[in-house]
């Protein structure tokens, strides 16, 4: 938008609710493409604020188990499901989510200013906020964070996130200094963008940008991953590697209440049957690693667990990618006979009913899911035909790669059954995860990938982050994700256009904009989408809160900070 001459631009500015103890009434703010974009499919409460906040009693513990060890808890580093919640209860960023929800809320900034062009946004932190260690923040510590995450030394996965920021790529070939970033005062940042970006506060709100002391980096070094120090509503007390991670209260935590719980534990090693059957003992709270799939049935069906376990749903689809750079893979008619192959009703229920059967890339709480799409419906008369038509009638042979992790092998078979009811003989192999995505970064790696145990879960609510890292060009470069390798640079264009709109009066034209990327998509099929799978949680009965907060799709699986214990005296 242009303005004459000297004039200052129009802000738009968005300021920051006082937040109290318990759960947070949802609340409506009138806020910019990304954020507006994100409140269309932000999850319902369970409950409001209120019919909890009499209940609640700060102190008490909660103990999670986990089969495996925690890699790490530096925000600019981890990168995976498990240890997700665990930095999000350490560390804050300039902006977070409601809880149980993916609406976006200023958190470390107490407001924001956006110009009108959505090239620059101006953040005034929240004062009285802390690091574990006692130090104020200050706009300093968040220039700091967000350049250590670009600096190639740090070899942050999440690097590329910034990209927007003025000076990335100047930044990301030398020592993250950003040109985009200003120090305005000591509680104001200033961040200028070299093109409008509509997930740009969903960047703010992601683990990679995280404020981190400077200071603390510098003393711990590669070990600060393992001495994490944050502005969180917990601090690390203990870290016995193979044994246990223990959190405790922050007691100068900025928000009013919270967190309620004092303590924490992580308890590592635990097989996932074990944890079970200390968690119906009474002896545990929380199952990290999920309910044992051989025994999600029972345990879902006995009437004693009855509103201990607690149904989402996730920013995750599982497919079956296809390489269209690999025959006969590079037939679209192949690739849609593939989909119309697969039973998906079949696969759900092999891992018991905890997923719906997928009909396009996007998830359905996503903004832009085509609710009217029916995708391809399962025929493998039709998918014969097809076939024929490409010059296959007999068929032809295949491969299909896979995770060799439970439930992983018994999917990837059934699949291989349906395609061979249509001729085509796929081979599967079966890998250790870092194998198959090694496979799907190269090239001529893999023609067909089972993605299961390692799908995509967005980073956070908005379109964009399911396309450009695994469908857009951007991905089908060597070590990349986009295992199908499927590249069209007019969807590409198309993805930077709705990018682009920053403008809340462009929201629906822009969530629009992305519901017809996907389902050009689908209409290439790139991929046999095949589930989306909900998220089971299954905690103790001395623990409450809403339902939402045991589900989060956030801060996966559990919103720490919000849980509370139902026995505190």
């Amino acid at each position: 938008m242009a303005r004459p001459g000297n004039q200052e631009p129009n802000f738009v500015t968005h300021q920051q609710q006082p937040l109290t103890g318990g759960f947070p009434k949802m609340r409506t703010l009138m806020i910019a493409g990304a954020l507006a974009s994100a409140l269309v499919c932000g999850t319902a409460l369970t409950s409001p604020a209120p019919a909890f906040a009499a209940e609640i009693k700060n102190g008490g513990a909660m103990t999670v188990t986990y089969k495996d060890d925690v890699a790490t808890l530096d925000p600019a580093i981890g990168y995976d499901w498990q240890n997700w919640s665990m930095i999000k209860a350490l560390f804050d960023g300039l902006m977070d989510y409601e809880p149980g929800t993916t609406n976006l809320r200023p958190n470390l900034a107490e407001s924001y200013e956006m110009s009108p062009d959505g090239m620059t946004y101006t953040f005034k932190l929240r004062p009285g906020v802390k690091f574990h260690n006692g130090r104020a923040l200050t706009a300093e510590d968040i220039k700091y964070s967000i350049e250590r995450a670009v600096n190639p030394a740090t070899q942050s996965p999440g690097a590329g996130f910034f990209g927007s920021i003025k000076g990335f790529e100047e930044a990301a070939a030398n020592n993250g200094a950003l040109s985009g970033i200003t120090v305005v005062d000591p509680a104001t940042v200033k961040i200028e963008l070299s093109r409008p970006d509509a997930t740009f506060l969903h960047v703010m709100a992601i683990n990679f940008s995280f404020a981190v002391p400077k200071e603390e980096v510098e003393k711990s070094g590669a070990d600060f991953g393992k001495k994490p120090v944050g502005t969180g509503a917990f601090k690390l007390r203990e870290w016995t590697l193979g044994q246990r991670v223990v959190f405790e209260r922050n007691s100068d935590y900025y928000e009013k209440g919270l967190p309620h719980l004092d303590e924490i534990t992580f308890e590592i090693g635990q097989e996932p049957t074990v944890a079970l059957l200390r968690l119906e003992r009474g002896e545990v709270d929380v199952l990290g690693d999920g309910i044992p799939p051989a025994r999600f049935l029972e345990v879902k069906g006995n009437p004693k667990n009855k509103g201990l376990i607690v149904e989402g749903g996730q920013l995750h689809t599982g497919y079956v990618s296809m390489n269209v750079t690999m025959k006969p893979f590079d037939d679209v008619r192949v690739r849609q006979a593939v989909n119309m192959a697969i039973n998906k009703d079949r696969v759900v229920r092999i891992i018991n009913g905890r997923a719906i059967p997928a009909n396009q890339p996007l998830p359905p709480t996503m903004p832009g899911y085509a609710k009217d799409h029916k995708g391809y419906a399962f025929d493998q008369t039709k998918a014969k035909a097809l076939l024929a038509e490409a010059g296959f009638p007999n068929g032809f042979e295949t491969e299909i790669l896979a995770n060799n992790t439970d439930p992983n092998p018994r999917i990837v078979q059934a699949i291989q059954q349906d395609l061979a009811a249509v001729g085509i003989r796929a081979a599967v192999k079966t890998l250790a995860q870092a194998n198959v995505i090694a496979a799907g970064g190269e090239q001529q790696g893999a023609p067909m990938i089972w993605s299961g145990g390692m799908a995509w879960i967005a980073d956070f609510p908005d379109p964009s982050n399911f396309y450009g890292p695994i469908l857009g060009c951007g991905g089908a470069v060597p070590g990349g994700w986009n295992w199908s390798w499927y590249c069209d640079k007019d969807l590409d264009a198309k993805a930077a256009a709705a990018d682009a709109m920053v403008d809340p009066a462009k929201k629906e034209e822009r969530t629009a904009a992305w519901r017809d990327i996907y389902l050009k998509i689908m209409e290439a099929a790139p991929w046999a989408p095949v589930f989306n799978e909900q998220r089971f949680t299954m905690h103790s009965a001395r623990l409450g809160g809403p339902d939402a907060i045991f589900v989060d799709p956030v801060h996966i699986p559990v919103n720490y900070e919000q849980v509370y214990a139902t026995d505190v005296q």
